[in-house]
């Protein structure tokens, strides 16, 4: 920064608004706040011939300290968003009774005291013009601008000087915070993506072989992390559980809680359990520790089937129930036989189970919410007969019929972004 007077300033009008025009074209392409204000100080110098330029800010401070934030006698270029530990923090003094005064002050014969703690900032100047820089009605920052001789401001012109001051006071502020935004917003995100990695480790690497049933899968979160969760569990005599959970709400929470109920679904320390007990199991402990004082709860279909007789015995808490189309006959089933409260909603709760001979030829769609309420462009629900239109298509394997779903959803949506959390287990009995 420069400490010298420029010999150029404008005299007309015309000229003074090229100056400025061009300052604020000059604005309107930064991003980096030390650039515009480097540019700003040197465009302000053609309009206002001062000797020395000083910056203060008393940001975290309490009076009577203060620190010197820029100076045009440095010959570094100090960031004082990004390197304060370079910046002289002051005590007391003349200053410091002028940032914490919260006015805007001209003093046109200046005398300093020995003492005064930033005499060598000022010490050479006879007038000096405080003007505070608000925030929040709080004079945070000051900028002291000086002259040489005495009388070497026009007050005429110090009102024009504040407003415009203060207005680009807040121009910068604003790009600090877009930037310190934009580097939480970084953060955040790398996070997420990091959760997001870790929740989808939680779910199976790959499906499981289970004789009789021909398996597909899909999950997809709304954000980086969600709360839809689905296993598989290997029982006794070459039965399998299958398990699909919606936590309420979306993003980090309801990641935490779905990593939550796969810690306890997989940790229950005696022979597995059927579908009602592991539901009871599961309740129990989410009411009790992790959603009973935050209203979150967790919605849940847990089945068992036999390959051998291929009967499905199921429990549900409060989930969607499953859709069933019987290709042999060709009528739709709703596994809705079976109900109960969601997970974590009251403690000590029962869950019934309900049996189902299932027959070669069978589709099912387990599913959370996610996809029968995808919208469309004008907030329409895709819904259930829409699902139950794909299962019409009899003739198709597994992963073809939840391509066949999917496809669907995303033409019905028709752009629209996910609002929830998309999970899906297609089964066809074999």
């Amino acid at each position: 920064m420069t400490n010298e007077k420029s010999e150029t300033k404008p005299t007309t009008w015309q000229q003074r608004l090229e100056v400025i025009a061009d300052m604020m074209r000059d604005m309107s392409r930064h991003t980096d706040p030390q650039e515009m204000v480097r540019s700003y100080g040197e465009k302000i110098q053609q309009l206002l011939l001062v000797d020395r330029r000083i910056s203060l800010s008393r940001r975290g401070l309490e009076a009577p300290f203060y620190r010197i934030t820029r100076s045009t006698t440095w010959a570094d270029d100090v960031n004082p968003w990004r390197e304060k530990d370079r910046l002289p923090l002051l005590e007391g003094g003349l200053l410091a009774r002028l940032i914490h005064g919260n006015e805007t002050v001209l003093i046109e014969d200046l005398e300093l005291s020995a003492d005064e703690p930033a005499n060598e900032f000022l010490a050479g100047h006879r007038s000096l013009l405080a003007i505070p820089m608000y925030d929040q009605g709080v004079s945070m920052n000051m900028v002291i601008m000086l002259q040489r001789e005495a009388n070497g401001f026009d007050p005429e012109q110090i009102p024009d000087i504040v407003w415009r001051s203060n207005l680009f006071g807040r121009a910068t502020n604003n790009l600090v915070l877009k930037e310190e935004l934009g580097r939480a917003y970084h953060d955040l995100d790398r996070e997420m993506k990091i959760v997001g990695q870790i929740q989808r480790s939680l779910l199976p690497a790959e499906l499981p072989k289970i004789p009789t049933l021909d398996l597909a899968s899909y999950y997809q979160p709304a954000q980086r992390a969600g709360g839809d969760y689905y296993d598989f569990f290997p029982m006794p005599d070459g039965q399998w559980g299958i398990f699909i959970a919606d936590v309420s709400g979306h993003g980090t929470p309801a990641a935490v809680l779905m990593a939550v109920t796969h810690c306890i679904a997989h940790t229950h320390p005696g022979p597995p359990l059927p579908p009602g007990k592991l539901l009871d199991y599961l309740n129990g402990h989410l009411s009790s520790k992790y959603v009973g004082l935050n209203a979150t709860f967790v919605t849940a279909f847990y089945g068992i089937y036999n390959p051998k007789s291929r009967v499905l015995t199921y429990a549900c808490a409060g989930h969607n129930p499953p859709r069933l189309k019987r290709c042999q006959d060709g009528s739709l089933l709703s596994l809705d036989q079976a109900g109960g409260l969601p997970l974590g909603v009251i403690d000590e709760t029962a869950y019934e189970e309900s049996q189902l001979q299932l027959q070669r030829g069978d589709q099912i769609i387990i599913y959370t919410d996610g996809i029968t309420e995808a919208q469309s462009i004008d907030g329409a629900f895709f819904g259930t007969n829409r699902l139950d239109d794909e299962l019409e298509k009899c003739s198709l394997q597994a992963d073809a019929l939840m391509k066949s779903v999917l496809g669907a959803v995303e033409l019905f949506a028709n752009g629209r972004p996910a609002d929830d959390d998309r999970t899906m287990i297609v089964a066809r009995v074999i």
